[in-house]
């Protein structure tokens, strides 16, 4: 064998162990997430993500919280209030029906966190009890009015605050949810009406990446 077919050889079977290994990548590794399925889904993923406003809010234990501090986990944050009478309750239990499908360590790595539209009304024990009600491990977010509505508008779900001079009010929000990353940056959104069944399916897709 002259020393131009050794060297030929040697290239072949190089070329054949990198293929192997990219392919052996390919069916190992991490699958990326479909996004037509994503859409279908309704999650809508940045295409760049986006910092948090730099304030504070208090939690339903009474503590601050950073809103640009949510890290190490993927947050649903969802809009609402615990007086309300048809988009949270219907939101809150669809979200529950999410989870309880997830595998384990896809719901290890997510949280859902309310916050409130109407902190007139929702202190942090309100907040922990409405929120208790559902047993999910919700969390809440409550504070000045002005921080809450510039959190919203930083994320693209504004809402009208309600006539607090009316005994009875409601206040108009959305019933999207933004999607904050493990790195405390939002990723995207979850667009209303929810489908439970397509969201725990495509949902593990997005919560395995960093």
């Amino acid at each position: 064998m002259t020393r131009i077919h050794k060297t030929v050889l040697l290239l072949v079977a190089a070329i054949a162990v990198l293929l192997g290994l990219t392919v052996s990548k390919v069916l190992n590794g991490p699958q990326q997430a479909d996004p037509v399925a994503l859409a279908d889904a309704g999650i809508i993923l940045l295409p760049q993500s986006r910092a948090l406003p730099a304030l504070s809010l208090t939690d339903e234990n009474g503590r601050p919280q950073a809103v640009d501090q949510l890290k190490g986990r993927w947050t649903l944050l969802f809009f609402g209030y615990t007086f309300c009478p048809d988009i949270c309750p219907t939101t809150l239990a669809e979200l529950r029906q999410v989870r309880s499908q997830l595998p384990p360590e896809a719901l290890a790595r997510l949280q859902v966190t309310m916050v409130s539209v109407d902190p007139a009304r929702d202190t942090p024990a309100q907040l922990k009890q409405y929120l208790g009600y559902y047993n999910a491990g919700y969390s809440g977010l409550t504070g000045e009015l002005a921080d809450i509505q510039t959190l919203a508008n930083a994320v693209s779900i504004p809402f009208i605050p309600g006539d607090t001079r009316q005994e009875h009010y409601t206040v108009d929000h959305s019933g999207n949810l933004a999607l904050i990353g493990p790195d405390g940056r939002q990723r995207g959104f979850l667009r209303a009406p929810l489908n439970p069944a397509k969201l725990a399916a495509q949902l593990p897709q997005v919560l395995k990446q960093e």
